[in-house]
């Protein structure tokens, strides 16, 4: 299919890749975004291939960008609801794994609550299995998406200063840009409470703060995080007035940061929460071209995946 592809059936998680791979997929997703300024948004690269999209989480973001890939490269997508499929019936995941590869699909795009159900999946079937998010484990195409925005607005990766805040303990995406960005060269500080903030993040190669103020100080790059309350057995802050008054990013503590500074989110966004609308809606905002990044990230990963597929066959 093509001459460059990702030597691996899955893409399962940032920590595995290398930073050539890691340059592969964001230069081919580099191309891909001009597809979505076509007056036809398709191509026929994957013409006759078939992608599930298995979601055992709510998602809006990841769901409907891999479906939008998938069809933007002339692939059929069948999108899997697991609240009316056998597993709700008693059926194992494993059992309804294999029932879809009997029907020979291309690809399985994966989120999943528990971490490494991704890394199960791609031991049993065939199908080149792409991890859309395990627990709190990683979301390797979030951060791929992450990494190409800011590449397009810094030209770079090495030797930026990049600030993750909010709740970093229970944060895939965190995880998955970390393991991104410190391979690619960029300095990363994440910030948090104390009562989200994982230990040994410093072995991971972070920078930890336990204030804002701090962490967007010559920021270069500031990603915000969502409070993940659906993961939490304890609320871990007061109340959210107090969280935003310590860990909310506002137009004052912006200024502390580079003046070219960007901002980005992962989304869904919880205004008034971790950022305040007036920063999320402002010139410094990159959030909906993360979005438009994403389909574009998705494809890169599709058509890599394939290729190296087709070779192994």
């Amino acid at each position: 299919m093509t001459a460059a592809s990702l030597r691996r059936k899955d893409l399962l998680s940032i920590a595995e890749l290398s930073s050539d791979e890691i340059e592969l997929i964001l230069d081919t997703a580099e191309s891909f975004t001009q597809v979505a300024t076509r007056p036809i948004k398709k191509v026929p690269t994957l013409r006759g291939r078939t992608v599930i999209n298995l979601f055992f989480e709510s998602s809006t973001r990841t769901s409907s960008s891999f479906e939008i890939a998938g069809k933007r490269l002339s692939a059929d997508v069948v999108n899997f609801s697991a609240s009316s499929s056998s597993l709700s019936k008693g059926e194992s995941l494993i059992d309804t794994a294999l029932t879809l590869q009997a029907m020979a699909p291309d690809f399985v795009v994966v989120r999943h609550s528990c971490p490494g159900i991704p890394h199960t999946l791609a031991r049993r079937i065939q199908a080149s299995v792409i991890n859309a998010g395990d627990g709190a484990h990683e979301h390797p195409t979030q951060a791929l998406l992450d990494a190409l925005t800011i590449r397009r607005h810094k030209g770079r990766l090495a030797g930026l200063k990049v600030a993750i805040v909010g709740d970093i303990e229970h944060s895939r995406v965190a995880r998955s840009n970390l393991h991104l960005l410190t391979r690619m060269g960029a300095e990363v500080v994440v910030a948090g409470p104390r009562t989200m903030m994982p230990p040994a993040m410093e072995s991971l190669g972070a920078t930890v703060s336990y204030s804002l103020d701090e962490a967007v100080e010559g920021a270069d790059v500031v990603m915000m995080l969502r409070v993940q309350l659906e993961r939490q057995s304890r609320v871990s802050f007061p109340s959210v007035a107090e969280y935003f008054r310590l860990f909310g990013l506002t137009r004052a503590r912006l200024a502390r940061a580079r003046q070219d500074v960007i901002v980005l989110h992962p989304g869904p966004i919880n205004r008034g929460v971790e950022i305040a609308s007036d920063v999320a809606d402002g010139p410094w905002s990159v959030i909906l071209e993360q979005v438009s990044h994403g389909v574009a990230v998705r494809m890169a990963v599709l058509y890599l995946l394939a290729g190296a597929h087709e070779e192994a066959t």
